[in-house]
């Protein structure tokens, strides 16, 4: 199952976090927001169909979130879980950890901000436009 939405860098975008990375559908971010890579999301998990949400809301189910821009891509990869909620109404957050809270689409993830692709970090440090695709497998 897949599913895809955009979203918009920002000049705040530092991606220096090191157990999370966020995509929200706030317009604006601080300077010390170093997890957000992407602003003005066009979706949020509320808008997630309920058949995508169940497959994701599966112990260990395979999650890979892949993020593209005009001049870079990265591919992110962790779990579901059966405790996640994928309710928030605004932000999506892929965690290294554990942790789950409404917030939460995956746990496990093998990446967070500091550890995506510099070309891509800097794309959305100028601004441009990003492309979410979730896959459930």
């Amino acid at each position: 199952m897949r599913y895809s939405f955009h979203a918009q860098g920002h000049p705040n975008v530092t991606s220096a976090h090191k157990t999370t990375f966020e995509v929200t559908m706030d317009p604006e971010i601080g300077e010390a927001a170093d997890c957000i890579i992407g602003v003005s999301s066009e979706k949020s998990m509320l808008n997630f169909p309920e058949e995508f949400k169940k497959a994701i809301a599966k112990n260990n189910s395979s999650i890979r979130v892949v993020l593209t821009t005009k001049n870079a891509y990265d591919e992110i990869k962790g779990t579901g879980n059966v405790s996640l909620s994928l309710d928030h109404p605004t932000d999506i957050v892929c965690r290294k950890s554990d942790y789950v809270c409404s917030r939460t689409l995956m746990i496990k993830s093998d990446k967070a901000a500091c550890d995506l692709n510099p070309l891509l970090i800097e794309d959305l440090s100028k601004g441009e436009k990003l492309n979410v695709d979730i896959i459930v497998e």
